[in-house]
């Protein structure tokens, strides 16, 4: 288990307690000395840019620096302070952000973040969070609940435009080309068990069907709508077929979509509503935020 970054303090000041260290030799030190498996030493963050591990070695150095425990010396280099070695030699203090709060530099840098409106507190040892893990696991959260609102929408809205939304989807998504006609909600009686048609390329040369099942919550899809769906693309001579639901899929549905091989494409109601999300299908972007992170090399050019 990847301990949390207050934890993390101490092993980071002992790295240094010799020499000057570069922060990314710490990262597999501290991770060998933890004896981490490589599942865990590759285990990233939500966002996908940064390992776990690292990240948290990270913050450790950061605030011991604001507290005056250690000093960056080059790019990507630390060293301890006089008072990080004292603090290092003293085995009976708990380092932590909440030790830290003593030093006056530690509260200068708490005030700056409050005049910034970052208005930055610290528990101890509960807060073991970085600030990296608390704003993606915020946005993680006002995620899941806007893709729950965005599903009962489409539950609540009509069968036809239910179609249109997934064709529309899938054209977000890159299929069909450039062409205004490359996808279609078909809708209509006598269509053979298909909703909807989406040219995979530009040309239309090979396309893909749609089924598209508009249930509520609870009332699953199951296997014969899978094989009626696979008997309607055999009609049509089609060789692939997405079934949307906006509820779910029982198992033997999944395992019947397997038995029949990779022609069929099953998206339930959570996929969708992901989807949605990260195409911006019936959803926009509200605020972007932009994470800034500090350039060593620009200080050592110029400085």
């Amino acid at each position: 288990m990847i301990p949390d970054y207050q934890s993390l303090m101490r092993p980071v000041l002992e790295c240094a307690r010799v020499k000057p260290r570069n922060i990314s030799d710490v990262v597999e030190e501290v991770s060998d000395k933890l004896g981490l498996t490589q599942e865990e030493r590759d285990q990233l963050l939500p966002s996908g840019t940064q390992t776990t591990i690292r990240n948290r070695v990270h913050w450790a150095r950061s605030y011991m620096k604001q507290a005056g425990l250690v000093r960056n010396v080059k790019r990507g280099w630390y060293e301890l302070t006089d008072r990080g070695r004292e603090v290092l030699n003293n085995p009976e203090i708990e380092l932590n952000t909440k030790f830290l709060e003593q030093f006056d530099e530690f509260q200068d840098f708490k005030n700056r973040t409050r005049e910034d409106g970052s208005n930055l507190e610290f528990n101890g040892k509960e807060d073991s969070k970085t600030p990296d893990e608390n704003l993606q696991a915020a946005h993680a959260r006002l995620s899941a609940e806007t893709a729950a609102n965005l599903l009962d929408l489409v539950r609540t809205a009509s069968p036809a435009f239910f179609e249109t939304l997934i064709v529309d989807l899938l054209i977000a998504m890159g299929y069909g080309g450039a062409s205004k006609d490359a996808g279609r909600a078909l809708g209509q009686s006598g269509d053979n068990g298909v909703d909807g048609v989406i040219d995979q390329d530009p040309l239309g040369v090979d396309q893909i069907y749609l089924q598209a099942k508009r249930y509520a919550s609870g009332n699953s899809v199951g296997p014969g709508e899978i094989r009626d769906f696979y008997g309607a693309l055999s009609i049509k001579k089609a060789t692939k077929g997405i079934f949307v639901t906006t509820s779910t899929f029982t198992n033997s549905a999944s395992q019947t979509a397997k038995d029949l091989g990779s022609r069929i494409v099953l998206i339930d109601g959570l996929q969708l509503s992901r989807l949605m999300l990260r195409y911006n299908i019936g959803c926009r972007d509200k605020e972007v935020l932009h994470i800034k992170q500090i350039d060593e090399g620009y200080f050592e050019e110029n400085g």
